[in-house]
């Protein structure tokens, strides 16, 4: 699958049908949850700061809510596409379904890019797109909640917006929010936190002490961010990280051989996740090409940036000590490369089940926002780690049973349980 050519929502339904085959799904069952339920597709129309006028489009896809009210992030993104909207809902609804939260899959877009966007603008953006889905979301319904280049400002704005169209209360109507505003302790946290949950258990199957090991990362934003901080604490080492540069207009990567340091890499680092490169050389890390995260001799690779880095062209070049994938981001790794990974025995821990930590702890914002109860940092966390824990052994217990690669497994656990939802409900 060349790059140019590729598709995540045709990538998503082709992963699907290979599990649904497995299982043996009925027609009608396999029509109902290959395509969304419901999207929503809308202009937004902004009055820019030099006084001219700017319409953006926005997406809002609803894959399923037959295990609950739909759930899923907001992107803003230059390069945001609706096969990428609906690709993220599906996943969303096989990741909820994975680690067991009664909740369905959602996700929302906009094609923009913030980083040449004003505040103001942005303000103006975030509640232009809710005055699009007011009537289509709601705590009980679908619920926003940030996603690559949005923050809990923009999950903010968004709240106040839904709050004064629909004149109630309503701060579980979006998660991501900010603390003391009906954000929940440990969100920021919960998705790169999970990702190491998942691996230290995976390790620990594997017979490999974490201390022992060393990690590449491909992108720095808050999952990487975390994910680092989490694996370096329990002892790992990470050794490299890519990260998008926007002047340069690609990507690079940062490589130190005795170990990153967070702090020092974060001090020169915006809040894009994009580091200054020539601060970064002065720290001492080597620059390299932006696809030499994928190259390194290490233990682990963490891609936790965007859909597509693993695939027929780029797998190849994972070196042989490499033992363990986990896929921080969203459909990283695509179905040519699975192969490829099969093929060099490494043991692949599936995005859908790995970063879902984002998502849990979302439902946990939504839980305590719809109650007006909250919990501590700590009781968060440790609900978090005892769902991913509970859910990763689940996966690879049904991958040992049925022999079957650990995305086939947990593909098998999300879509029997929504399948299972849909007869339940007389659907189908």
């Amino acid at each position: 699958m060349a790059i140019e050519s590729f598709n995540p929502f045709h990538m998503a339904q082709q992963q699907f049908d290979a599990v649904a085959d497995k299982l043996g799904l009925d027609q009608a069952t396999k029509d109902l949850l290959r395509n969304p339920d419901r999207e929503y597709h809308f202009n937004i129309p902004i009055r820019m700061d030099d006084g001219s006028y700017k319409v953006f489009r926005g997406f809002r896809v609803q894959h399923s809510d037959a295990r609950g009210p739909s759930k899923g992030g907001i992107r803003f993104h230059p390069q945001e596409t609706v096969d990428t909207v609906r690709a993220l809902a599906m996943w969303m609804t096989w990741k909820t379904a994975c680690v067991d939260i009664p909740l369905g899959g959602g996700k929302g877009g906009v094609v923009c890019d913030p980083r040449n966007l004003s505040m103001r603008e942005q303000e103006a953006i975030c509640r232009g797109w809710i005055r699009q889905v007011a009537r289509n979301i709601g705590p009980l319904q679908d619920v926003p909640a940030p996603d690559v280049m949005t923050s809990p400002q923009h999950m903010i704005w968004m709240m106040d917006e839904y709050e004064k169209i629909t004149g109630i209360k309503a701060p579980g109507v979006i998660t991501g929010k900010p603390i003391g505003i009906g954000g929940s302790l440990g969100r920021t946290e919960a998705t790169g936190y999970g990702v190491i949950y998942c691996l230290r258990e995976s390790l620990k199957n594997l017979g490999i002490d974490i201390k022992n090991t060393t990690a590449s990362f491909q992108g720095f934003g808050n999952v990487s961010q975390y994910a680092i901080d989490l694996y370096t604490q329990l002892g790992g080492k990470a050794i490299c990280v890519s990260c998008w540069d926007n002047q340069e207009k690609k990507s690079v990567t940062y490589r130190k051989f005795d170990g990153l340091n967070l702090k020092e890499l974060l001090s020169v680092t915006n809040k894009f996740g994009e580091i200054d490169k020539s601060k970064a050389a002065d720290l001492g890390y080597e620059i390299l090409d932006g696809g030499d995260w994928i190259k390194q001799e290490v233990d682990i690779l963490v891609p936790a940036a965007i859909e597509n880095q693993i695939n027929a062209e780029t797998a190849p070049n994972i070196a042989s000590t490499v033992k363990v994938i986990v896929e921080g981001a969203n459909g990283p790794t695509t179905p040519e490369a699975d192969e490829i990974i099969k093929s060099k025995n490494i043991h692949l821990i599936p995005d859908f089940l790995a970063n879902a930590g984002g998502v849990t702890c979302s439902y946990f914002e939504q839980v305590q926002c719809n109650m007006n109860y909250f919990w501590s940092k700590e009781e968060v966390l440790e609900k978090l780690d005892t769902k991913m824990t509970n859910a990763y052994h689940a996966v690879y217990e049904l991958s040992k049973e049925k022999n079957v690669y650990m995305r086939d497994a947990a593909y098998m656990i999300s879509i029997s349980r929504v399948a299972e939802a849909v007869k339940m409900r007389g659907w189908v």
